[in-house]
């Protein structure tokens, strides 16, 4: 391994001596200083290239490992939307006139997920009937036909929240469009 790196250098320094014997031919006005100055700035514009790509990788690693701190607990958030879902479907069972402390017990630990999910940043992506449909946000399930003109192209239904985990979605929401 040290003998292909002492050829390396061997060979680098054959081609810097072509270079500098080149130059010499070519302008035979120019002065070794001259020479040596110009490799000199040659040699401070490699560092300098060097030097910020070595920024950038700085730079760059740092973006990803902020951004996998921020998705670090994406796969519970995603385990636990299904319970959410079936708190939900719960949640609009109840009969609130009838409600027994113990339903009331239910909604209270209902509500305390609920924040503390959104403390770490899982969010329910903000969608209602008759917003435009957006490919990006939504996922289509089915398509039925509009009533009226001013109902194509929009959401008729919402068949499951979807949900975001800062500014990532994680689960798009499910929706009827009209065509």
């Amino acid at each position: 391994m040290t003998k292909a790196k002492i050829k390396i250098d061997k060979d680098e320094f054959k081609s810097k001596l072509a270079e500098v014997k080149k130059k010499k031919t070519n302008s035979k006005k120019s002065s070794p200083t001259a020479i040596l100055k110009e490799d000199l700035q040659n040699e401070k514009e490699k560092y300098l290239r060097l030097f910020a790509e070595f920024e950038n990788f700085k730079k760059r690693t740092s973006r990803e490992r902020i951004e996998l701190f921020k998705t670090a607990n994406k796969e519970v958030m995603s385990a636990l939307i299904p319970i959410m879902d079936d708190y939900d479907r719960a949640k609009s069972q109840i009969n609130n006139e009838n409600s027994t402390d113990e339903i009331k017990g239910l909604l209270l630990i209902f509500n305390k997920m609920n924040e503390t999910l959104k403390i770490n940043g899982l969010n329910e992506v903000e969608i209602s009937v008759g917003d435009i449909f957006d490919s990006e946000i939504h996922e289509a399930i089915t398509q039925i036909p509009a009533q009226d003109e001013s109902q194509k192209g929009k959401v008729m239904d919402v068949l499951e929240k979807g949900y975001q985990l800062g500014e990532k979605i994680i689960r798009f929401p499910k929706v009827v469009v009209g065509k």
